[in-house]
């Protein structure tokens, strides 16, 4: 048996409170599985007199936790408290430089300040360890540095966002508006007051970055994803989607080019028979696709108080057993620079959708425009003439293969014509094999 692993937790809301939680319940199978019991000695939050379903009777209790991470009597520091920048930031550097290990659920901390801790942690031959700071419970960081080290990673998918997910989820079977099920879903408390991290791709974008880094070897580049949320995706387009064969999600995207990596977060269209089309409402997926082992989905919840603090306590058990990997896989001066691949090269086919009045010779303008960008056509709908002579339709085109660039000079064109009611809808189709 070792010695006793120490824990201070940093910040007690409901992914600190369910760490706590679980080490306390499970005390007994997680001693025998690390080799090590592990304690809580330390916490820190704002205030005390919440109750947070256990007892902080013999616990030395922080105001600041800048000083929890200094605590001669804390082995590793959790921090849960959040956010990029501030106190967070400042626990984590000071833990490290104080040889302390950390384990944290803060995923803009690590896809902004990833590289920078990575050096401090490898100096002070301590480890930062981030599970719960990708898709919860879904353990798809320990997949990539350790299950598939011995694959070339070629290209890793996912759904990283439960509150998108479920929004999508709902206006496809609901038929609703985007703005309806957004407030729907802050009073179910799935969604956050301010959605914006959220419903504008950001969450999500952290989460790639992040993974980006662990697949390809790269310092964790958050500038170097293209991103776009949901905010646009009307029921329309969830409908016609259905009735072509597709689904929409809001993909994190990032796989390797002759050119770079291209990292990517947007609502795309997915065939409705693959599998990750089929993940619905609040659930997390990852597809990994290596060279030897091929794709491998990782599917389950992505956020809450269990689903998260079950990630947290699987990096103190690693720790706890000595089992310290590197922060992104190899040693933080072996990482590569990300080299961006230009989006404009992105090749495959594409959902574009119209709402044009009903008049003579609007489709032969559109498809000679695409026609003229080397664009061609693999099926369209047209719905029927509108109900009043002159009136709105929907049309849409399902494209080939084609580049960025070409859909984009078409785009352009098409925009200015004038039998258009609203501007034109453009979106990726993303293909799976599985």
């Amino acid at each position: 048996m070792q010695n006793v692993v120490k824990i201070g937790v940093a910040g007690l809301g409901t992914v600190g409170a369910g760490t706590v939680k679980l080490l306390s319940e499970h005390r007994d199978n997680l001693t025998d599985r690390s080799g090590s019991p592990m304690i809580v000695t330390a916490v820190s939050a704002r205030d005390r007199t919440r109750d947070r379903g256990f007892s902080t009777e013999g616990i030395t209790w922080y105001e600041d936790a800048r000083d929890l991470a200094t605590d001669k009597n804390v082995d590793v520091v959790v921090e849960t408290i959040g956010g990029s920048d501030g106190i967070a930031y400042d626990v984590c550097k000071a833990a490290l430089e104080n040889g302390k290990h950390v384990v944290t659920a803060n995923k803009a901390l690590i896809a902004l300040h990833g590289v920078e801790l990575a050096h401090i942690a490898d100096a002070n031959n301590v480890t930062i360890a981030y599970e719960a700071a990708v898709a919860g419970g879904i353990p798809v960081i320990k997949a990539l540095r350790e299950g598939l080290a011995g694959n070339v990673i070629s290209r890793v998918t996912g759904i990283l966002n439960g509150t998108c997910n479920y929004i999508l989820t709902t206006m496809r079977e609901q038929g609703r508006d985007f703005a309806d099920v957004l407030a729907e879903a802050q009073k179910l408390g799935y969604a956050e007051a301010d959605p914006t991290f959220d419903v504008d791709g950001i969450d999500a974008a952290h989460k790639l970055a992040i993974l980006t880094s662990l697949a390809f070897g790269v310092e964790v580049d958050f500038d170097a994803i293209a991103v776009e949320g949901i905010r646009s995706v009307s029921a329309l387009d969830i409908q016609l989607a259905e009735e072509l064969g597709y689904r929409i999600k809001l993909l994190a995207i990032a796989k390797q080019t002759p050119e770079g990596i291209e990292q990517r977060v947007s609502p795309v269209l997915v065939d409705r028979n693959t599998q990750i089309s089929k993940v619905e409402g609040v659930f997390n997926a990852v597809v990994l696709e290596g060279d030897y082992v091929g794709p491998v989905v990782l599917q389950g919840r992505g956020a809450g108080e269990r689903p998260t603090a079950s990630a947290v306590v699987a990096d103190l058990v690693d720790i706890a057993a000595g089992r310290n990997a590197p922060v992104f896989g190899v040693p933080a001066d072996r990482l590569k620079k990300n080299v961006r691949a230009s989006l404009e090269k992105h090749v495959g086919p594409y959902y574009l959708r119209l709402m044009v009045w009903d008049r003579p010779g609007v489709m032969a303008e559109v498809t000679a425009t695409l026609a003229k960008h080397g664009v061609s056509m693999a099926s369209m709908i047209q719905h029927g003439r509108a109900e009043t002579e002159g009136g709105v339709v929907p049309v849409v085109f399902v494209t080939h293969e084609t580049t960025e660039a070409a859909m984009s000079g078409a785009l352009s064109d098409i925009s200015a014509f004038e039998s258009n009611s609203q501007p034109p809808v453009l979106m990726r189709i993303e293909g799976f094999t599985s």
